[in-house]
Order: C-alpha cells, then structure tokens, then sequence
C-alpha cells in the first residue's frame, strides 16, 4: 500500500477506521451499546484481522442516530427499525432526485 492509498482511506465513509473503544467514545455510549446494535444487526462492524471489531464513519453516524432515539425512551430494536427506515427513506429520496433531474434534461419530443 503507498501512502496515496492511505490517504485516500481518509476520506472514505465506509473505511473501518475506528475500534470499538474509540467508537463508543466519541459517541458518549457504552461499547455495550455498540454490541448490542450490532446484535439488532443495524451495523455489522468489519473485523481485523486479530478479531476485533472496527466502525466506519458511516456507522458510527447511523449509531448516533441510534444512541438519540434510545436516549429518547425508544427501546433498543425499536430505534434501530426506525434507523433502518430513515436510511431507506433518504436513500429512495435520492433516487427520485436523480430521476427527476435525468427527466428534466432530456429533450422534448
């Protein structure tokens, strides 16, 4: 790996940067927490090679958004389906943004 490599990973959202210990403090939570959305199966942290488990960017926004809605009062598998739901819903959002530009730059008939 060269060093453009590495620092190209600096900028990619589902680069499995963090461990366990620093996920779940910058996220204020418990590595507690972490596992048991992960057993919810909302994120599945990637491994190292030496077992332990590693967060992206990505999923540490999506246990946020987690950690938010548990601190509401929502239980645990409550807020992870409502995550998941969030996630598609912007994601289908995106796909019809992308579909209406493409319909606007064709021609007429």
């Amino acid at each position: 790996m060269t060093a453009d490599d590495s620092y190209g990973r600096l900028d990619d959202d589902d680069y499995p940067a963090y461990t366990m210990g620093r996920a779940a403090e910058m996220l204020g939570t418990s590595q507690g927490f972490l596992r048991a959305i992960g057993e919810a199966r909302l994120i599945t942290p990637l491994r190292s090679e030496g077992g332990h488990r590693r967060y992206s960017r990505y999923q540490l926004r999506i246990a946020a958004r987690a950690r938010e809605l548990v601190d509401q009062g929502t239980p645990i598998e409550a807020a992870c389906r409502i995550v998941v739901l969030e996630d598609q819903l912007e994601e289908a959002q995106r796909i019809n943004a992308e579909y209406r530009r493409a319909a606007e730059e064709r021609p007429e008939d």
